[in-house]
């Protein structure tokens, strides 16, 4: 492709960062574009015209506008990067189960947890450590005995689940129970091409 593609972004923010570490993994020409949350940028009318609910991350390729991390990451490995994607049926649906539970207990669990952390947000610790448990626990008996989540070869399923999973501890959450998550975490970090989030010392992280 002539053009990079413009992905909107915070560097605090794990949905962006999936994005950011697929384009990079995959080698997408990309161009990243910082949004101030703190200052309200993504609620801003120059934002809201490209996703009106306001949230990054936003990509802009060409003409095209996608928002949502999960469908962002459905769409440049359809298009640009397609051996992220499952090769056949059966291995979709386990992608877009794990896409699922990256927009679920995920995000209801580790990523919730830091937001406490993180951001100051009004949230129950407890009970993103009661989900944060029970979605590790999940995630550590699927890959006994697996590389990756789907397949021979890591997927956006592995993108989906990597930047809160990564990062729990700066919520509090720790990974030390769950050996095969954190063999996982290291594989995305050992492949060519990985980018880390921004850290935060805070939390078991400090």
């Amino acid at each position: 492709m002539s053009n990079a593609i413009r992905i909107h972004r915070h560097p605090l923010s794990g949905h962006s960062h999936r994005v950011q570490l697929l384009a990079s993994l995959a080698g997408i020409n990309h161009e990243l574009v910082d949004v101030d949350l703190m200052q309200g940028a993504h609620k801003k009318e120059t934002f809201t015209r490209l996703n009106p609910f306001g949230q990054v991350p936003v990509i802009e390729d060409g003409d095209i506008v996608v928002s949502d991390s999960n469908a962002i990451l459905v769409y440049l490995a359809r298009k640009y990067a397609p051996s992220w994607l499952a090769q056949d049926a059966v291995a979709e649906a386990e992608v877009q189960k794990f896409l699922s539970i990256a927009a679920g207990e995920i995000a209801y669990g580790p990523a919730a947890a830091r937001l406490i952390t993180v951001f100051g947000a009004s949230l129950d610790p407890e009970f993103c450590a009661t989900v944060s448990a029970t979605v590790l626990g999940k995630l550590e008996a699927h890959l006994d005995g697996r590389e990756w989540l789907v397949g021979s070869t890591p997927t956006i399923a592995d993108i989906a689940i990597y930047s809160y999973t990564a990062h729990a501890p700066e919520g509090n959450i720790s990974l030390d129970a769950y050996p095969n998550v954190r063999a996982l975490l290291a594989r995305m970090e050992a492949l060519s091409g990985f980018v880390p989030m921004a850290a935060t010392p805070i939390g078991l992280a400090a």
